[in-house]
Protein backbone atom coordinates (compact mmCIF):
# COMPACT_ATOMS: atom_id res chain seq x y z
CA UNK A 1 0.00 0.00 0.00
CA UNK A 2 1.22 3.47 -0.81
CA UNK A 3 0.66 5.51 1.79
CA UNK A 4 -0.08 9.55 1.29
CA UNK A 5 3.15 10.78 3.39
CA UNK A 6 5.36 7.91 2.93
CA UNK A 7 8.31 9.85 0.67
CA UNK A 8 10.87 7.83 -0.72
CA UNK A 9 10.16 5.05 1.56
CA UNK A 10 10.98 7.20 4.74
CA UNK A 11 9.35 6.83 7.97
CA UNK A 12 7.88 10.33 8.68
CA UNK A 13 5.51 10.99 11.80
CA UNK A 14 2.05 11.23 9.06
CA UNK A 15 3.77 7.86 7.48
CA UNK A 16 3.85 6.34 10.56
CA UNK A 17 0.48 7.84 11.56
CA UNK A 18 -0.99 6.40 8.42
CA UNK A 19 0.53 3.11 8.39
CA UNK A 20 -1.05 2.51 11.76
CA UNK A 21 -4.33 4.23 11.21
CA UNK A 22 -5.33 2.83 7.85
CA UNK A 23 -2.44 0.15 6.86
CA UNK A 24 -3.06 -3.34 6.57
CA UNK A 25 -1.11 -6.60 7.57
CA UNK A 26 1.43 -6.19 5.25
CA UNK A 27 2.01 -2.67 5.72
CA UNK A 28 2.27 -3.32 9.44
CA UNK A 29 4.78 -5.89 9.40
CA UNK A 30 7.00 -3.45 7.60
CA UNK A 31 6.75 -0.86 9.78
CA UNK A 32 8.21 -3.83 12.50
CA UNK A 33 10.89 -4.74 10.43
CA UNK A 34 11.96 -1.19 9.68
CA UNK A 35 11.79 -0.24 13.44
CA UNK A 36 13.95 -3.58 14.77
CA UNK A 37 16.81 -2.55 11.68
CA UNK A 38 16.38 1.20 12.76
CA UNK A 39 15.24 1.50 16.58
CA UNK A 40 14.95 4.94 16.59
CA UNK A 41 12.01 4.56 14.60
CA UNK A 42 10.17 3.44 17.79
CA UNK A 43 10.62 6.74 19.74
CA UNK A 44 8.57 8.30 16.50
CA UNK A 45 5.92 4.90 17.18
CA UNK A 46 5.71 5.89 20.33
CA UNK A 47 5.47 9.78 20.06
CA UNK A 48 2.42 9.40 17.66
CA UNK A 49 0.79 6.54 19.66
CA UNK A 50 0.72 8.55 23.02
CA UNK A 51 -1.31 11.73 21.45
CA UNK A 52 -3.99 9.27 20.01
CA UNK A 53 -4.26 7.17 22.81
CA UNK A 54 -6.60 9.35 25.02
CA UNK A 55 -9.40 7.66 22.18
CA UNK A 56 -9.79 4.44 23.96
CA UNK A 57 -11.23 2.96 20.52
CA UNK A 58 -7.84 3.81 19.11
CA UNK A 59 -7.18 0.69 19.55
CA UNK A 60 -4.49 0.25 17.11
CA UNK A 61 -2.47 3.14 18.95
CA UNK A 62 -3.10 1.38 22.02
CA UNK A 63 -1.56 -1.91 20.03
CA UNK A 64 1.57 -0.06 18.94
CA UNK A 65 2.42 1.63 22.04
CA UNK A 66 2.35 -1.38 24.20
CA UNK A 67 4.72 -3.33 21.45
CA UNK A 68 7.26 -0.04 21.81
CA UNK A 69 7.04 -0.32 25.54
CA UNK A 70 7.22 -4.19 25.34
CA UNK A 71 10.59 -3.90 23.14
CA UNK A 72 12.53 -1.29 25.08
CA UNK A 73 11.60 -3.33 28.34
CA UNK A 74 14.98 -4.89 29.30
CA UNK A 75 14.69 -8.80 29.36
Amino acid sequence: MRHRHLNHQRFTLAAIDDIISRGKWQDWADLRAAALADPSLFDKIECICRRRTVDPYAQRHHFWLNYVREKRTPA
